[in-house]
Order: C-alpha cells, then sequence, then structure tokens
C-alpha cells in the first residue's frame, strides 16, 4: 500500500524563524520549495528526501529521535562540519563506547543532537 511512495520525516517547532535559521543555515538544508511565511511551514531537502518543519504548540515532547541520517563514508567530515557550525551534541549511556562527541559499537559511528526546540537528530555512518 505505502511501500511505492516516499515518506517525509516531520518535526513541530514552536518558533518558525529560529528553526529556520538552525535547519537552512547551520545545517545547511535547502528549502525544498516556496511556502509563503503565514503558513507556519517550512520545507526542506536532505538527499531525496523532505523535511517538513511546522510550528506547533507541542514541539519538543518527543524524547525519541525525530530524523536520522545515514550518510556513510562522509561521517567524520560531517561531524567536523556540524561541530565548526556551533552544533552541541548529546551524551548517552547506551551501551556504546563514547570517544569525544561519537558513539562506536565496532564500525558503526553514531552522534545524536538537539535543534532548539531539543528535537533529537541523529547521523550515523551507514
Amino acid at each position: 500500500m505505502l511501500r511505492n511512495h516516499d515518506a517525509m520525516a516531520t518535526v513541530a517547532v514552536t518558533d518558525l524563524e529560529r528553526a529556520r535559521e538552525f535547519y537552512g543555515k547551520r545545517l545547511g538544508l535547502p528549502p525544498a520549495g516556496d511556502t509563503p511565511p503565514e503558513a507556519d511551514v517550512a520545507l526542506y531537502r536532505a538527499g531525496a528526501t523532505t523535511i517538513v518543519v511546522y510550528k506547533s504548540e507541542y514541539a519538543g515532547t518527543n524524547q525519541a529521535t525525530s530524523i536520522t541520517w545515514g550518510v556513510g563514508e562522509d561521517f567524520d567530515a560531517i561531524i567536523a562540519a556540524l561541530q565548526q557550525a556551533g552544533v552541541r551534541f548529546e551524551h548517552y549511556d547506551i551501551g556504546m563506547k563514547l570517544e569525544g562527541d561519537v558513539h562506536r559499537a565496532g564500525d558503526f559511528k553514531a552522534a545524536w543532537f538537539k535543534d532548539p526546540d531539543g528535537n533529537i537528530l541523529h547521523v550515523n555512518n551507514e
């Protein structure tokens, strides 16, 4: 039924202008179409995926990962670029070895960070 259709990541925020600065400038995501400011939504492109960022009173209430990027061999460069852009990484006690801001389990590497509303975002080397 849905397996042949792309899905979109959807993230709730309290302040759309602050979210535009974070997702568009800090993370470097390009817009995925024009949306009027009164729409309370911004669309971004991440590879072939659309990320919908919208204004909601429930922003930041999800205590689980909202978006995951599997970036393969670009992982180290992307982590360095995010650090340089001022992104602060989260450190979790999840049974993985922590090396700086990177969690490792064998060859698997992962890092988590939050947007300004506390939505949890994840990058890994898969």
